[in-house]
C-alpha cells in the first residue's frame, strides 16, 4: 500500500471513529436535547487541546451476534485535555454506541486514563451517559465496573474526581459517580437509581417516574447525591470548568492564586449592620460571605440540599478557600443530620486537597426531636466534628452571633485546633440561650417569685449581660480577637499569610475510623 493510501486509510478510520453510532443515532441524541460525547468534550476542554487515547479500540465479545456489531471506541471517548491551561484526564460515554453500555474494553479504556491520572497527579473528569452494564457480556461487564470502582477508591484524596451525569445512570453505573468528589446532573435528561421505576413498581408497588425517582431535582434536594444541577449539557460543562478553577491538580499541590478582587463596596459596608439586634431574627449568612470574600467569587456546593448549612468555594485575596457557614434563614441555622453530613464531606475534601477553611458560625445547637435522635444525629453530627478535628489545613472561624452548646465545639472551635478564631461584637458564646439557661438554673427561684414572668425576664437580661457576648471566651483565649464585621476581611487575609505554610500532622495510623 502506497504511503498516501495508508494516510488516507488512517484519515477514514479517524472519521469513522468520530461518528460513533452513526448519523441517525446522533440525530436522536440531539432530539433529546443532549449533546454527543465529543461535542461535550469540545465545550469542556480548551479549544484544540483534547488528545484522544484508544480511539480504535473495539469490544472482544462474540456472544449474541456482537461480533457483527463492532464500533470503534466501544461507547466511550477517552483522553486528556486542558481547562484554562491546566491538564485533565477525561472520559465521555457515547450513548449512540450500544446505549453507552459498559463492556470489558469500555471499562479498560476508563481504567487506563484513571491510572494515568494518578501517576501524573492530574484531575479526572467523567461524563456519564450510559444504560449500565452491557448485558450480552455478563460478568465481564460487571468485572469492568468493579475495576473502575477500585480505581475511584484508590484515587480518592489523591487527585480530584468530578462526575457529570448527563443521561441515564442505573444499577452498578451509579456507584462510580458516588465515589467521586463532586456530581453534576442535568435537569430533565439525567437520572440515577440503583433500580429503575419498573423494578420499583414490581417489588414495592410504587408508581414513580424516572424523574421523581432519580432525576436531578430529587438527588439535589432529597438524597444529596448530586452537588450541582444545571439546565442543560452546555451549562453543566461550563460549570465544571468553573469548579476546576478552585481546586488543585492533586493532593500535593495548592491552587494557583488569581488576582485579588475587593468585595462590592455596598456589601462590605453592610456587614456592620448585618446581624439584627433581635437574636431571634434571621439574616442571610451569604451576605456575610459575599461581604468578606473576593467579589463574585463564591461558588456554592450542594445549594439545594440541607440549606441550614452553606458550603462552597470562594477566593480570599485571590486564594481559594472552602466556606462552611450556618444559615440562620433555614431552621435558624441548627445542625441536623443532613447538614452535618454535607458539611463533613466538604471539609474532608478541602483538607485532602490543601484548601484552607473559613467558618462563619451562627448556630443555636443541634436539632432536637425523636426523628433526629432515632436516625442517629449523635453519630452523624460526630462526622462534622471528626472532619474538623482531623483537618490539618489552615482553619479560621468567624462567630457572627450564636455559638451554643456542643455545636460551638463542633464548628471549628479553638479546642479542636482551629488556627484563628474571631468573633463579632454581636457574638453570644454560651452553653445555651438565655431562656433555656434561666429555666434550668433559676427554676425554683422563678416558681417562688410573686411575678414569675417578670422574674424570668429579669434573670434572662442578667444572663445576657453575663454570657451573651464574646468577651468571656476572649478572656479565656478561646477566641483570638473581637473585631468589627467590616474588619473581618483584612484580619483573615493577614492570618492566612502567616498560616499558608502551616505544618501539622495526625498520629500515625493505617486509616481512620470515622463514625459512618
Amino acid at each position: 500500500m502506497a504511503e498516501n493510501e495508508k494516510a488516507e486509510e488512517l484519515r477514514k478510520l479517524r472519521e469513522q471513529a468520530k461518528l460513533g453510532g452513526g448519523e441517525a443515532r446522533i440525530k436522536k441524541q440531539h432530539e433529546k436535547g443532549k449533546l454527543t460525547a465529543r461535542e461535550r468534550i469540545d465545550i469542556l476542554a480548551d479549544s484544540g487541546s483534547f488528545e484522544e487515547i484508544d480511539a480504535f479500540v473495539t469490544h472482544r465479545s462474540t456472544a449474541f451476534g456482537l461480533e457483527e456489531q463492532k464500533i470503534m471506541g466501544d461507547g466511550v471517548v477517552t483522553g486528556y485535555a486542558r481547562i484554562d491551561g491546566r491538564p485533565v484526564y477525561l472520559f465521555s460515554q457515547d450513548f449512540t454506541v450500544f446505549g453507552g453500555s459498559l463492556s470489558e474494553t469500555h471499562a479498560e479504556k476508563i481504567c487506563k486514563i484513571m491510572d494515568l491520572a494518578m501517576k501524573n497527579g492530574v484531575p479526572v473528569i467523567g461524563l456519564n451517559d450510559s444504560g449500565g452494564a452491557r448485558i450480552q457480556e455478563g460478568v465481564s461487564s460487571l468485572g469492568g465496573y468493579a475495576e473502575v470502582f477500585w480505581r475511584n477508591s484508590m484515587a480518592s484524596g489523591v487527585v480530584p474526581q468530578i462526575s457529570a451525569v448527563m443521561g441515564p445512570c442505573a444499577g452498578g453505573a451509579v456507584y462510580s459517580p458516588a465515589l467521586t468528589d463532586f456530581v453534576y446532573m442535568v435537569k430533565n435528561s439525567s437520572y440515577m437509581f440503583v433500580t429503575g421505576p419498573n423494578v420499583v413498581k414490581t417489588v414495592t408497588h410504587e408508581d414513580v417516574t424516572s424523574e421523581d425517582l432519580g432525576g436531578a431535582t430529587a438527588h439535589s434536594t432529597k438524597s444529596g447525591v448530586a452537588h450541582f444541577t444545571t439546565e442543560n449539557d452546555a451549562a453543566c460543562l461550563k460549570d465544571i470548568r468553573k469548579l476546576v478553577s478552585y481546586i488543585p491538580q492533586n493532593c500535593e499541590e495548592k491552587v494557583p492564586p488569581q488576582p485579588s478582587k475587593q468585595p462590592e463596596g455596598a456589601k462590605a459596608k453592610a456587614l456592620d449592620d448585618l446581624v439584627p439586634p433581635n437574636p431571634n431574627k434571621p439574616y442571610d449568612i451569604k451576605d456575610a460571605i459575599n461581604g468578606v470574600m473576593d467579589r463574585d467569587s463564591f461558588y456554592e456546593v450542594h445549594e439545594h440540599y440541607a440549606d441550614n448549612i452553606v458550603v462552597g468555594f470562594a477566593r480570599l485575596d485571590g486564594r481559594t478557600v472552602g466556606i462552611v457557614a450556618n444559615q440562620p434563614l433555614s431552621l435558624a441555622g441548627v445542625l441536623d443530620i443532613d447538614a452535618s453530613v454535607k458539611g463533613a464531606r466538604f471539609v474532608r475534601f478541602c483538607d485532602a486537597f490543601n484548601i484552607p477553611l473559613v467558618v462563619f458560625e451562627d448556630v443555636p445547637g443541634f436539632l432536637p426531636g425523636t426523628d433526629q435522635e432515632w436516625r442517629g444525629i449523635i453519630k452523624h453530627g460526630a462526622k462534622l466534628l471528626y472532619a474538623f478535628c482531623e483537618a490539618t489545613v489552615p482553619k479560621m472561624t468567624v462567630i457572627t452571633r450564636k455559638a451554643y452548646g456542643g455545636a460551638y465545639d463542633v464548628m471549628n472551635s479553638k479546642h479542636i485546633r482551629a488556627d484563628y478564631n474571631i468573633a463579632w461584637p454581636t457574638a453570644e458564646i454560651a452553653v445555651m440561650g438565655p431562656k433555656g439557661a434561666v429555666e434550668i438554673i433559676f427554676r425554683r427561684e422563678i416558681m417562688k417569685a410573686e411575678n414569675p414572668e417578670q422574674k424570668q425576664k429579669d434573670l434572662e437580661e442578667r444572663y445576657k449581660e453575663e454570657f451573651a457576648n464574646p468577651y468571656r471566651a476572649a478572656a479565656r483565649g478561646f477566641i483570638d480577637d473581637v473585631v468589627l464585621p467590616s474588619e473581618t476581611r483584612q484580619k483573615l487575609i493577614r492570618a492566612f499569610e502567616l498560616c499558608q505554610n502551616k505544618v501539622d500532622s495526625v498520629p500515625k495510623k493505617k486509616h481512620d475510623n470515622l463514625p459512618l
